[in-house]
């Protein structure tokens, strides 16, 4: 069975509603510029009231890896995802498992890379399906992302055995995490 990770958690009641729903992982955006960034002290609050059996990842885009793994030290994250042009030596100085991103047209980059998990997506935040038949073959398990909603997200799971199905946008209403899609996608994968 795939698991889900609910990524760009950043009010309480988002805690609230995973928290109820168990995901097997969420998703803080701790690189500031983006849409759904929150601050250090935003993912302590939000980390403290997590339920201990849903792992937090950290997101970065081309961060500093000090910072990242002050995160880590701090038990803010458990594992660490590197969405950015992260070179196999950076990613090696990660403390924790990283799960490294990779757009179609880096695909071929995936054999350069030993880290803990691999995640594939169109782009950044682009919410926009990809043509999943370009997925290069591995062994490493893989989060995947993009566009994944109820309708698409069985064909995934029967077609390419993702990992873990990955969403943010499919679960939101005017940009903020909505607790009836959260639970409609969470029946879908389970």
């Amino acid at each position: 069975m795939a698991k889900i990770k609910i990524c760009g958690l950043r009010r309480t009641e988002d805690i609230r509603y995973v928290n109820e729903l168990k995901p097997d992982y969420i998703g803080f955006i701790l690189t500031p510029g983006f849409k759904r960034s929150i601050t250090a002290d935003t993912a302590r609050t939000l980390k403290a009231a997590l339920n201990t059996g849903i792992k937090a990842v950290g997101v970065f885009v081309d961060d500093d890896a000090g910072r990242i793994n002050e995160y880590i030290a701090e038990g803010v994250i458990d594992l660490v995802q590197l969405h950015g042009e992260e070179s196999p030596l950076y990613c090696a100085e990660i403390n924790a498992p990283v799960i490294k991103y990779f757009k179609p047209d880096r695909f071929d980059k995936i054999n350069d890379y030993d880290t803990a998990y691999f995640l594939f997506d169109s782009g950044t935040g682009t919410g926009k399906v990809f043509d999943w038949n370009r997925i290069p073959r591995t062994d490493k398990p893989f989060f995947l992302a993009g566009g994944l909603n109820p309708q698409n997200i069985p064909k995934a799971i029967d077609e390419i055995s993702p990992y873990c199905i990955d969403v943010s946008s499919a679960v939101e209403t005017d940009g903020v995490k909505d607790y009836n899609k959260i639970k409609q996608i969470m029946e879908c994968v389970r």
